[in-house]
């Protein structure tokens, strides 16, 4: 996989040694030899003038065949909830398979891994590394190509450039068909509690969801739009305004299950049924959704699927073939249950 050349590096010559590097960055061939393999013994100005020499060159361990005590690496940016419990599944399916381990961290909170996240992952040398709803620097990235770690982006936050492999899902589709059912039952003051506005998913959610009242004639309002960040709070929070507003919506759509549970939770303490008094809709499909009451409709997302696929897109990175396409986008599916009904008149 090609690295990106954002830095205004030269184009990446594959026959390049590490000798080579080494006579570049004036340094010994050890040296260059500790750095490519993450080895931490190297003062930290001589690390990054090495790194700097093999991102513009372009240097690459040879590939590496896969071994059973190796081991794929997962890195969220936050473990928390049933999100990143459906991807380890998936992942730890395929890494049975081929009697691969499986390594998970985590960046704290932060979209993009610190420098000490860089180091650990150098040391532990994966055979590639699979970054979930997270972004890597284009330095981070480079590091990792140039110790011959593959990368796959699963779930990315931002649009990936063509040198970037990574796995989705579709979300636009997954907006519009929720708008559209709503519509059908005659919803026409449909709300949206959105995840962050940096994050793809959640903008390609929102953007089928304007797609679906544009295609029918029916204005967008920005009062029903109301920013969340995926948690449980943000549906408690802005359901409550939203039901304050002189002509609230009739049905809430909520981009991630979670913030649906707040959203029933709001409903409740409004004194308002679901779905008699306001129509919920979520988005993620977990097995909990089943036993809410009532039932929870949501866009079924295919985590696991979505993480297998990200690991069986590593291996074939691993053994050096070429993947048949850099996006791949696993489909998603309208799940019917009980919260969503007939807009009633008001």
């Amino acid at each position: 996989m090609a690295t990106s050349n954002e830095d205004g590096g030269h184009p990446p010559q594959r026959n390049v040694t590490i000798a080579d590097i080494a006579r570049m960055a004036g340094v010994s061939v050890p040296t260059v030899s500790k750095v490519v393999n993450g080895r931490l013994e190297v003062a930290p100005g001589t690390r990054a003038h090495v790194e700097q020499v093999i991102h513009e060159h372009g240097y690459r361990k040879p590939k590496r065949a896969i071994k059973p005590a190796s081991a794929l690496e997962l890195v969220f940016h936050e473990l928390a909830g049933i999100y990143p419990v459906e991807i380890i599944n998936g992942v730890e399916r395929v890494a049975r398979e081929h009697h691969l381990g499986v390594l998970v961290s985590e960046s704290q909170g932060h979209q993009t891994p610190g420098r000490e996240w860089t180091e650990d992952v150098l040391a532990r040398s994966p055979i590639g590394v699979i970054a979930v709803f997270s972004d890597l620097s284009v330095r981070q990235r480079s590091q990792l190509s140039a110790r011959g770690i593959p990368l796959v982006v699963l779930d990315p936050i931002g649009v990936p450039g063509d040198d970037l492999v990574s796995v989705g899902s579709t979300n636009w589709l997954g907006g519009l068909s929720v708008t559209r059912h709503l519509q059908d039952l005659g919803h026409r003051r449909i709300a949206v509690i959105t995840g962050p506005s940096w994050a793809l998913c959640s903008r390609a959610r929102v953007d089928g969801y304007r797609a679906a009242l544009e295609t029918a004639g029916t204005p967008v309002d920005p009062a029903l739009i109301r920013e969340g960040a995926f948690e449980i709070e943000d549906g408690v929070t802005h359901t409550a305004a939203l039901l304050r507003l002189a002509d609230p919506p009739t049905a809430v759509f909520a981009l991630n299950d979670g913030m649906a549970i707040g959203v029933y939770r709001a409903a409740a303490l409004a004194g308002l049924r679901i779905p008699d008094d306001l129509s919920v809709v979520g988005f993620d499909d977990y097995a909990l959704d089943q036993w809410l009451t009532p039932p929870l409709t949501t866009v079924h997302q295919p985590l696991r699927e979505m993480g297998a696929a990200a690991a069986r897109m590593v291996l074939d990175l691993v053994q050096g073939a070429t993947p048949d396409q850099t996006r791949l986008e696993l489909a998603t599916k309208l799940v019917l249950r009980a919260s969503t009904a007939p807009c009633r008149p008001r």
